[in-house]
């Protein structure tokens, strides 16, 4: 797939997704018999974790307009924003129940498919997670009390995500990207990885040998591998990016374009649907449909009045609505998606939009699927 500059990083994007691929073999070292008890490795007991101050705007800006001295810097749209590319099964990082932990957000879409890999293959006790606040300011995802969040369980007891980068960079230091979700080692007491197409596929393949649940689930199936391929880069350009690449912009020319970009591809997803069965390449659960649904989940509670996609909304397309739909009565798709959450930190986080901070009431969306 492409990753050409037309469609890279700009100020507060991510590059398009890799197409899912079919990793090597695991060893018949890593594999775990069905029924047998895992080998857990010895637990580090981390520090006790801190709480990290509340949010200030006033004193250290938004993520997007950072100011004051503990305010983290912009990254450059040529900058490497995924500098950490460590895979579970390497030598340095041993496929072992127990020995990882995520980081992430509920509001972070990209973290938000880490939550649902991990929910599919029932890995919550192979690998456990803590969850940022939602509402951050110029330092960066944070540590707090909360309904729904969490302090830092996995790690050193940070009180901000951005300590985990700096203690695992050479020196102390990382100027770079702080992004979730974020593979942490509790053994070794660094990041494995912030890249997270190859998270997604650890999460899948990686630790298979730990899933309670769904075992022989193939979501990159070799048959679907090309189709999967070009529909995986369709959907991260057109939608997963596209709703950004409107709602950021201070262009009406640039707005206009991703705005067009946004409903075509969401009008050749309904066309596709309408023609096809239960998922978007089939009968069959893909990654391609945790990518796209988690914009779709997100589309009419935010993208649509604050990032200004006002043309249609989500539910204006019977059979993308129906299919947003049939999977949030899946478990995996409906526990990890906190809509709370997610308007919170779209609305209050984002200062440069929204400038006042106010949080506007959810919307009334009925989610429930005829079958329910």
């Amino acid at each position: 797939m492409s990753t050409s500059p037309a469609r890279g990083a700009g100020a507060g994007q991510v590059p398009p997704d890799p197409a899912p691929t079919r990793p090597a073999p695991r060893s018949a070292a890593a594999e775990v018999p069905p029924g047998t008890a895992p080998t857990r490795p010895a637990p580090s007991v981390p520090p006790s974790p801190r709480v990290a101050d509340p949010a200030d705007f006033e004193t250290h800006g938004s993520i997007y307009q950072p100011r004051g001295p503990l305010a983290r810097p912009l990254v450059g749209p040529q900058a490497d924003r995924y500098p950490f590319k460590g895979r579970i099964g390497e030598p340095e990082f041993p496929a072992e129940g127990g020995r990882y932990h995520l980081y992430v957000s509920y509001a972070c879409p990209y973290a938000h498919r880490a939550l649902i890999i991990r929910a599919l293959y029932g890995l919550e006790e192979a690998v456990s997670v803590s969850v940022v606040d939602p509402i951050r300011d110029g330092r960066g995802w944070a540590f707090r009390h909360g309904d729904g969040i969490t302090l830092d369980t996995g790690g050193r007891g940070f009180a901000y995500l951005s300590e985990a980068y700096d203690s695992s960079s050479p020196g102390g230091v990382y100027s770079g990207h702080v992004s979730v979700p974020a593979l942490w080692d509790k053994h070794a007491g660094r990041i494995v990885s912030n890249h997270y197409p190859t998270i997604y596929l650890d999460l899948a393949n990686g630790l298979r040998a730990y899933a309670t649940r769904n075992r022989d689930l193939d979501l990159a199936p070799a048959e679907l591998a090309e189709t999967q391929s070009a529909l995986a880069e369709h959907v991260a350009w057109g939608l997963n990016q596209g709703v950004y690449r409107a709602g950021f912009t201070a262009s009406q020319t640039d707005h206009d374009a991703a705005v067009e970009d946004v409903y075509a591809t969401l009008d050749q997803l309904e066309k596709e649907l309408t023609a096809s069965c239960a998922n978007l390449l089939g009968e069959q659960l893909t990654f391609v449909d945790v990518q796209t649904w988690v914009t779709l989940v997100r589309f009419d509670p935010v993208y649509y009045g604050h990032f200004k996609l006002a043309r249609r909304q989500l539910r204006d397309y019977p059979a993308l609505w129906a299919y947003a739909r049939r999977l949030m009565t899946r478990a995996e798709f409906r526990d990890t998606t906190k809509l709370d959450q997610i308007i919170r930190h779209y609305y209050g986080t984002q200062r440069h939009i929204n400038p006042t901070g106010i949080i506007p009431d959810p919307p009334q969306i009925d989610w429930s699927y005829p079958n329910d």
